[in-house]
């Protein structure tokens, strides 16, 4: 028996090794452990701003954690939240969805991962556009599906679909259409006419589509990004997921929310009990603040974001040894440095040189190899020195 055990406890060892595998390091992470405490860097690795939540938000999540809201709740999330994001969709996307569309979760990475969950199993193929958020593959692949990117093609720094080719990469084991717009790294923003074309692909091919439009409100050309939501039907099979980590500068809070046909309401409702069984009730409370009383402040993130961009990006194409276009959406210039070809080993280098930190594009897999990713969402003073840090490096090549 104990030679059993012993057996057994071996295997069960491998197999946590192997599921590490399936989640390899962030190359984004090896680059910020690197630089990590340096003084005087300026981090433009992460996505997310500088700006802590606004006092109205904490204040609360505070008050509810004070007044003892510290139990159990609905696994779904509390009815007011529920309702505020149903109130919030009228609002800025024009459309009324129930409340058993509308479920809670720990995050939108959990919100995309139980959306994986939900629509695909085991040996299951997603397709996804690469580059994308390295987060992504490893979360298909830990739920026990094949993740298959559909490298989009760039020209001079603007991204677009050739949608025959990509209808072309849906095989017989695809079940799910993972669409990001606006992009993370890229910025690139489908127009409704994509939209269109991939939810007819969908149609066609039977396929879920799981909309990751959490850049949204991040838009340079309108009020807001095109969204499925603007071209379905509500019988669609599309999952929205979302997340109120940058919208209202709540990255470390950790609440997010899937919007789904109410039909699989209960199934993603179980999905949250057996994972996390719902997020705490007192920062529910400041989501719902959060979705109530922050349209201003969305707006004025966004604006800062505009400037931002301009600001960057100006900088850097004034070099001319930089290929780099203003991003439609989300708050990240991707661009390649003429000469650099390893982004991996060239963003330890400008760390070290330059005292800015940037995310490699070999992080956004195939596709994205040869890009840096900065996020500009910062005080603009800052956004202009670590360009100008970088100017003087690509300079120095």
């Amino acid at each position: 028996m104990k030679e059993f055990a012993h057996v057994h406890r071996f295997l069960c060892i491998r197999s946590s090794v192997r599921s590490t595998r399936l989640a390899p390091e962030s190359g984004i992470v090896e680059v910020l452990n690197h630089g990590w405490g340096k003084e005087g860097l300026i981090p433009l690795w992460a996505g997310e701003g500088d700006r802590p939540t606004p006092d109205f938000i904490r204040q609360a999540g505070a008050d509810a954690l004070m007044a003892g809201e510290t139990f159990y709740t609905q696994q779904r999330g509390i009815t007011e939240l529920r309702q505020a994001l149903a109130d919030y969709y009228g609002r800025q996307f024009g459309v009324r969805r129930p409340l058993d569309a509308f479920t809670v979760t720990g995050s939108g990475m959990q919100a995309i991962k139980l959306a994986i969950e939900a629509v695909s199993g085991p040996g299951d193929e997603i397709l996804y556009l690469s580059p994308s958020w390295p987060n992504l593959p490893a979360a298909f692949a830990l739920s026990g599906g094949k993740p298959v990117p559909f490298v989009m093609d760039v020209e001079d720094g603007r991204w677009s679909i050739d949608m025959d080719r990509f209808e072309a990469a849906v095989t017989p084991r695809t079940r799910a259409l993972f669409i990001n717009t606006p992009s993370n790294p890229s910025g690139w923003v489908a127009t409704k006419d994509d939209l269109k074309a991939i939810l007819a692909i969908a149609r066609k091919h039977n396929l879920w589509i799981i909309a990751d439009e959490i850049y949204s409100r991040f838009f340079y050309e309108g009020t807001r990004a095109p969204s499925f939501l603007d071209v379905s039907e509500d019988d669609d099979l599309i999952l929205y997921v979302n997340s109120f980590s940058k919208n209202w500068a709540m990255t470390g809070w950790r609440v997010g929310w899937i919007v789904a046909p109410p039909a699989i309401g209960q199934a993603l409702e179980n999905l949250v009990q057996y994972s996390t069984s719902g997020v705490a009730q007192f920062m529910q409370k400041g989501a719902l603040k959060a979705i109530t009383d922050g349209d201003a402040f969305v707006d004025e993130q966004v604006a800062l974001a505009n400037k931002a961009r301009d600001v960057f990006c100006d900088i850097l194409q004034s070099t001319n040894r930089v290929v780099i276009e203003k991003p439609a959406g989300a708050f990240y210039a991707f661009f390649k440095i003429d000469g650099l070809t390893d982004t991996r080993p060239a963003a330890i280098d400008i760390v070290d040189r330059a005292n800015v930190g940037l995310a490699p594009g070999t992080a956004f897999g195939p596709g994205g190899e040869e890009f840096m990713r900065a996020c500009f969402l910062r005080r603009i003073d800052q956004v202009e020195d670590a360009a100008g840090r970088l100017a003087a490096y690509i300079s120095s090549l």
